[in-house]
């Protein structure tokens, strides 16, 4: 019995060589060859822009600029409502950004139902889309990294170097600082802009100052984000902010006379002291504030990305340095969105 166990051991062992050394290449058989390894396939960057009504021209550009300014292999989320998206989706396909990889996501306004405050103020504030940025994880899936943009933004640099911003562990996102940035300090004296917490909250209320969070502390900016979405429902960053919405609503914290960001507070709150920061040429922002400050053209040619954030958008009129987005934007085909221009 031995000797009949010892042959088939040897036989087995000769089989094993046999095939390593006769073995085909796969390339020669008749089979499909995977050249790539999971790892060293390019990795796909998700890019969240949203598309609202009566400014889809500003979510055209935006994208325009980012898929003209990188060989990476990008994913565009364009969100809308039900009434939009259809309009979106025909002036990507009838226009050169075709050849872009993209998904239409429908946004469904119901979900703010009874935690928006109404604010008479800045009704454009209010807009459905605004909150976008607070439910990530359930409008994109099967993504570790996502960076979402506002509308009213160009890309001049590569996205990528934006993708591949380092986010602190246990940090569920990355933003700008407002007071990062020496041509921002000047922008922001010489328009009054806030760029402190007491811009945003109302420190006469209990609860805020229950916080402990210091009024004259540096606000930021989350018109753009890198977020990494495992830290952001592992720390259910969403319900975090739906509650500040919802005491929002019952105790008015937040002050909308300077800041005016009813979508910036809560996560003001949610994020304090828990966000990594943004290189600060990948946010130039407070170009929309005001339409005669100006930052001078060797400092935006330098910028990675420029945020019309405010109230002055480069596609109406007044507003500044509207060359720098007007050379993204893709004219609409169907000719229901037009620029706003002194000879218009």
């Amino acid at each position: 019995v031995n000797q009949i166990l010892l042959l088939l051991l040897v036989l087995t062992v000769c089989a094993i060589l046999y095939n390593k050394v006769h073995r085909v290449p796969s390339a020669l058989k008749n089979e499909p060859v995977d050249l790539e390894s999971p790892e060293e396939m390019e990795e796909e960057i998700p890019v969240v822009i949203c598309a609202a009504a009566g400014r889809m021209g500003a979510a055209i550009a935006a994208i325009s600029s980012i898929y003209s300014n990188t060989e990476a292999n990008v994913l565009f989320y364009i969100v809308g409502l039900k009434t939009t998206i259809l309009h979106i989706r025909k002036w990507i396909e009838n226009s050169k950004l075709k050849e872009i990889k993209f998904k239409v996501v429908e946004f469904n306004p119901m979900v703010l139902k009874g935690k928006i405050r109404q604010d008479a103020s800045r009704p454009e504030l209010l807009q459905p889309l605004n909150f976008v940025r607070f439910y990530l994880p359930l409008l994109i899936q099967n993504h570790e990294k996502v960076i979402y943009l506002d509308d009213d933004i160009i890309v001049q640099g590569d996205i990528q170097e934006l993708y591949d911003t380092k986010l602190a562990p246990g940090h569920a996102a990355a933003f700008s600082d407002d007071c990062d940035l020496p041509s921002t300090h000047e922008m922001v004296r010489s328009v009054g802009m806030q760029n402190t917490y007491m811009g945003f909250l109302d420190y006469r209320r209990q609860a805020i100052r229950d916080l402990g969070i210091s009024p004259s502390t540096c606000s930021f900016n989350p018109g753009v984000i890198v977020a990494n979405m495992t830290e952001w429902k592992h720390q259910r960053i969403t319900k975090q902010l739906e509650k500040w919405m919802q005491r929002n609503v019952e105790e008015n914290l937040y002050s909308s006379t300077l800041g005016g960001g009813v979508a910036t507070s809560p996560m003001l709150i949610v994020f304090h002291g828990k966000y990594s920061t943004i290189n600060p040429l990948w946010h130039i922002r407070h170009l929309g504030w005001s339409p005669d400050t100006r930052y001078s053209e060797h400092f935006l040619q330098e910028a990675k990305l420029l945020h019309w954030n405010g109230r002055y958008k480069p596609w109406d009129y007044p507003s500044v340095h509207t060359d720098l987005w007007e050379r993204w934007f893709i004219p609409d085909p169907s000719g229901k969105f037009k620029l706003t221009r002194p000879d218009s």
